[in-house]
């Protein structure tokens, strides 16, 4: 009976808000909104890095990063997510299904391990000042980087393959408003063991193991800043390290509110539509943060247009 029910699959169907047309007029200027905000926020961020030499910096090479990072996340599914809001068809081929996912799995778990790395960046520049220049080199900062965007890449990659080897039975209706691993794998009438495994060491390496990093980083950052005798240093030290502590309880504190809490086995609207805000609101929200609590950023925003006006 199993073999009978298995197809041949060549698309999926992205339930998303398909039972709420009400809700899905109301998301659609929301997301369209938050998605350009997200684009030229990020975007403004990269471009500020690049041509202000005062922020070729290791800590401003990685924001690049996180910055690049959220747009590559947003743009894997927003823009096909607002189509599917005002559209009835709303189907995606088994190919971008699978590009879709891996995407979403690399770009999620390369900035867990960024932050981690941004962390330990902001630990030497405040507790090893002195030798921070040498210890965080130019070639280390690449390597870093590269690391992070190579491991987690061939980490997804591999989740995907996996994934969507399996075979597929009955209906192919996505309860997502995009292939989201853990919704997909509900498909399968196989056995998804190997994937459940390879899941949950992701999930043991990327989140409590990167999280305990950046609590210790930051407990050796307030010990170092406590000793600190003046209160201008202090406050110095704090301002480069809050826009950064901002981002990270933003992004755990959402994706374990969403990933940890007990759930039914059918998710209910509420749920997707925390889910949806959470994917857009925090990659808009992290180059606001950077930029309104830093004033380098803000100082070479000011000199990158007021060259663009004299050059007029």
């Amino acid at each position: 009976m199993e073999l009978a029910n298995r197809t041949e699959v060549s698309e999926f169907f992205l339930k998303g808000f398909s039972g709420y047309p009400a809700l899905e007029h109301l998301l659609f200027p929301l997301c369209s909104a938050m998605y350009l905000v997200t684009l030229l926020g990020n975007t403004a961020i990269v471009a500020l890095s690049v041509l202000d030499v005062h922020l070729h910096t290791p800590m401003y090479f990685f924001l690049s990063n996180l910055s690049i990072l959220d747009v590559c996340f947003t743009s894997s599914f927003v823009p096909l997510m607002l189509v599917h809001l005002l559209s009835v068809q709303k189907t995606i081929s088994f190919i971008g299904c699978a590009i879709q996912m891996c995407l979403g799995l690399t770009t999620g778990s390369t900035e867990c391990v960024l932050l981690a790395v941004m962390a330990y960046d902001r630990y030497l520049a405040i507790c090893q000042p002195l030798r921070y220049p040498v210890l965080m080199s130019h070639r280390l900062c690449l390597l870093l980087a590269g690391t992070a965007w190579g491991l987690c890449l061939f980490k997804s990659a591999a989740e995907t393959v996996i994934a969507m080897r399996l075979p597929f039975c009955g209906h192919h209706v996505v309860s997502h408003f995009s292939c989201e691993i853990l919704a997909v794998l509900k498909l399968v009438c196989g056995d998804t063991s190997v994937n459940e495994a390879f899941l949950l060491v992701g999930a043991v390496l990327l989140l409590p193991v990167p999280l305990a990093l950046i609590c210790l980083s930051y407990t050796l950052i307030l010990a170092t800043i406590l000793r600190v005798p003046s209160t201008a240093g202090r406050r110095k030290a704090f301002s480069t390290c809050s826009a950064h502590l901002a981002v990270v309880l933003l992004f755990y504190g959402t994706v374990i509110f969403i990933y940890m809490k007990p759930k039914s086995k059918e998710a209910g609207v509420s749920d997707e539509v925390f889910t949806v805000l959470y994917a857009v609101v925090t990659p808009m929200l992290n180059p606001i943060i950077y930029s309104l609590r830093n004033k380098e950023v803000k100082e070479a925003a000011r000199k990158v247009w007021g060259r663009r006006r004299t050059s007029r």
